[in-house]
């Protein structure tokens, strides 16, 4: 049974102090009861969409172990609220929390698609593939509203550039047109985060994202159209959804998945007092055996830092996941390869540009 206090529709539930602040503000709670009283809201849980004015929009990834050179975030903080979400952190740069107001205060980078287009007009520009996003969803539900993403993508058309996309959002399908365009000649590859088969499960993780059912919709849809999917289970949580792996991996097989990616989940910094925080309250009957189950992964901590282990983990349960993961590669997979995407369209059509001078 969750805590009786447990905010209905979001994935954390605190604001954890920013640990690049001097000075924390904090409702005390004499000015709770005050709002009691007189019947005010204290907090009225809506999202703030917030306008920032960055001055580039490609960044190099510099970790070893995460599998992409450069990404692309048109939104800081998600409002799909995943409760082990990795970017959390990143919000404290912002002068943030990572907790609620990672999921309440959108940064919006509306001046994304012309940044862009800046960095791929570039003269010493060497395209490789830009992946939306490595930090936070590119579909969280801000870009119905602002379309910043749909707007880079017609940008990678127009240059001819490969593109990335990570979401676990069907508002993916809205650019069908686009992706569709973009995979005639392999400038295209989707993933498509799929955590559970369970909603239930789907609904404590990630509270405001597609349900399992548009998602494996979307995986079927976007392979029917051509565009090579790569599912990523990830993270497997152990006690939480680690045992579904290898009926997920047959499951968007089925749906026609080429590949699929996992990570062992890790809570480093905010986002371990965050996790500890939501799962004695959402789950409160097998918190302490979950978190322990995942210590156990990372040497005796939730929080593990080391390239290379800390998206693999170790020990037993770490191995028996991987051991399961590498059956459903032989059972699912063993036919299947995600292509490569090209890179010499965009220097041809760079190249092509210039003669026109």
């Amino acid at each position: 049974m969750k805590h009786r206090n447990f905010i209905k529709g979001r994935g954390t539930q605190q604001n954890t102090p920013n640990k690049f602040l001097k000075h924390v503000y904090e409702k005390r709670d004499d000015f709770l009861e005050f709002c009691r009283i007189e019947g005010e809201a204290v907090d009225n849980n809506h999202t703030q969409y917030i306008p920032i004015f960055p001055k580039t929009i490609v960044n190099k990834v510099t970790s070893p172990d995460v599998g992409m050179q450069y990404s692309m975030n048109p939104y800081q903080g998600c409002e799909h609220g995943c409760i082990y979400c990795y970017a959390r952190n990143a919000h404290e740069y912002w002068g943030y929390s990572a907790g609620l107001d990672f999921e309440r205060k959108i940064l919006i980078k509306k001046s994304a698609p012309e940044l862009l287009e800046i960095q791929l007009k570039k003269k010493r520009w060497k395209a490789t593939t830009i992946v939306l996003s490595g930090n936070t969803d590119c579909y969280q539900p801000a870009e119905k509203k602002f379309e910043i993403t749909r707007k880079c993508l017609q940008v990678f058309l127009k240059y001819k550039h490969p593109v990335g996309i990570i979401t676990k959002n069907a508002l993916v399908l809205r650019d069908l047109d686009i992706l569709k365009e973009l995979s005639k000649n392999q400038l295209i590859g989707v993933n498509v985060s799929i955590t559970s088969l369970s909603e239930k499960t789907r609904r404590l993780l990630e509270p405001r994202t597609t349900t399992i059912k548009k998602r494996l919709e979307t995986v079927k849809v976007l392979s029917e159209n051509g565009i090579p999917v790569n599912a990523m289970l990830a993270p497997m949580i152990p006690g939480i959804n680690s045992h579904e792996l290898l009926k997920l991996a047959k499951t968007v097989s089925e749906h026609g998945a080429l590949s699929f990616g996992f990570t062992v989940v890790r809570l480093n910094g905010a986002i371990g007092q965050i996790f500890t925080d939501w799962i004695k309250k959402a789950m409160p009957d097998r918190a302490e055996k979950v978190l322990h189950l995942i210590q156990d992964c990372h040497g005796g901590t939730i929080n593990d830092s080391r390239f290379g282990l800390r998206n693999r983990g170790e020990g037993k349960i770490a191995t028996q996941i991987h051991d399961m993961a590498k059956l459903a590669r032989q059972k699912y997979f063993a036919d299947k390869v995600f292509p490569r995407l090209k890179t010499e369209l965009h220097k041809d059509y760079k190249d092509g540009q210039m003669k026109l001078f």
